[in-house]
């Protein structure tokens, strides 16, 4: 039986929620990274592409930063989707003022919690930069927002420390806290104690935020999600600070695929988003990035070509249409005669066995010439072999 991906997937026990829900961040720690600016036009451009695909709420910007910024937030709140919006805010009054005034559904609110952040950034005790903590939750739910406390670089914060501030954070009704894994240097077992720890003394809901550095963002948040969490922090691309952030396109493929977790999203968009975001962030997806690179369904090889067209299956572990793409067959040095068959039949042109012959090592010489076979060599190619074609593909 034709299967996407291992058998010994399903040899396992895995123990998700009932329901996880996806905050995108893209417009927001997507931005921070460098060089990287959205106009308002294009955030909304992406608001709106990532409600279509199903995302659960979408982390719209950080009003306190600019007023076009507060304004461009505005708008993707007032847009009508069906997206939850929310901000980033500081422990401050100011901020989350500043996202009262821009309309949105919550906030993140957020304090550095390791001894290095404090020690860098607040130098306060830490009791008293608790007592601000609180003081945020506290304003944003007494004016109505959903409040999601955050606790940076909660990775390299003592255990005791974390719980002191998460349950204060519970006692002042905050909706969900978050565990920002700030510089990625947690790993997935390491994940999977802290958050079943966590979850040992916490009863509201638990989310993830996890960069890149160490390409664990992904696993990170697959391992916490089998042991309590339920929130993901993702953005299109996995664009961010320096490594970046979990890529939401990463995670809901290997959710779906791998684990048998189907968030429900409309999938087949998923490559027109991530073209959008790399467009407007001016950031090239890499040719041989998971799941949205340009190279995930090019082929070349003539044995994975002569298997492919029988079955796809054979050398791709999901089918491009999925993610609203197409294969692609690449003709070089590496090309069989299954792949210039193909190609010829896509021009209606009939050759017998001995010319397809001649005309694969045609192509395999003009590519060790360094030449690409482009549509246009093809065709000289082809004058080569005596084989008038004058249309175009």
């Amino acid at each position: 039986m034709d299967r996407f991906v291992s058998v010994y997937n399903d040899e396992i026990e895995y123990n998700f929620p009932k329901k996880i829900n996806i905050y995108d961040t893209t417009l927001r720690d997507g931005e921070q990274t460098p060089d990287v600016y959205f106009s308002t036009d294009e955030k909304l451009d992406i608001a709106r592409k990532l409600d279509e695909l199903g995302v659960d709420q979408i982390e719209a910007g950080f009003p306190r930063v600019s007023e076009n910024e507060k304004q461009s937030v505005k708008k993707i709140a007032n847009e009508g989707l069906d997206a939850g919006i929310i901000c980033l805010t500081r422990t401050k009054k100011e901020d989350i003022d500043a996202a009262l005034d821009a309309d949105v559904d919550g906030i993140i609110t957020f304090m550095g919690l390791s001894d290095l952040h404090l020690d860098v950034k607040m130098n306060k005790p830490r009791d008293e930069v608790y007592e601000i903590c609180m003081n945020a939750i506290d304003y944003g739910k007494d004016h109505g927002l959903f409040v999601a406390f955050s606790a940076e670089d909660a990775t390299r914060t003592e255990l005791p420390k974390l719980l002191d501030v998460y349950s204060q954070a519970q006692e002042h009704k905050a909706d969900r806290i978050h565990i920002a894994d700030t510089t990625g240097s947690i790993n997935p077992e390491a994940m999977k104690y802290l958050v079943s720890e966590i979850k040992k003394h916490i009863n509201v809901e638990i989310a993830l935020h996890c960069h890149n550095d160490f390409g664990m963002a992904v696993p990170n948040c697959i391992s916490g999600l089998q042991v309590g969490a339920s929130a993901i922090s993702t953005t299109v691309n996995g664009i961010g600070e320096r490594a970046g952030n979990t890529s939401l396109e990463e995670l809901t493929m290997a959710l779906k695929l791998l684990y048998n977790k189907d968030l429900g999203f409309k999938t087949e968009i998923i490559n027109e988003l991530s073209q959008m975001v790399s467009k407007y962030s001016q950031i090239p997806i890499a040719y041989n990035k998971p799941i949205v690179g340009n190279n995930i369904f090019r082929h070349e090889s003539g044995i994975h070509v002569d298997a492919i067209v029988k079955n796809p299956l054979a050398y791709e572990p999901f089918i491009p249409e999925m993610i609203g793409t197409k294969r692609q067959i690449v003709l070089g040095k590496h090309s069989g005669k299954a792949a210039i068959a193909e190609k010829l039949d896509t021009l209606k042109i009939e050759v017998d066995d001995a010319k397809l012959l001649e005309i694969v090592n045609l192509v395999k010489e003009e590519r060790e010439r360094g030449e690409l076979i482009t549509n246009e060599k093809f065709n000289e190619i082809l004058k080569k072999a005596d084989i008038q074609y004058r249309g175009k593909e």
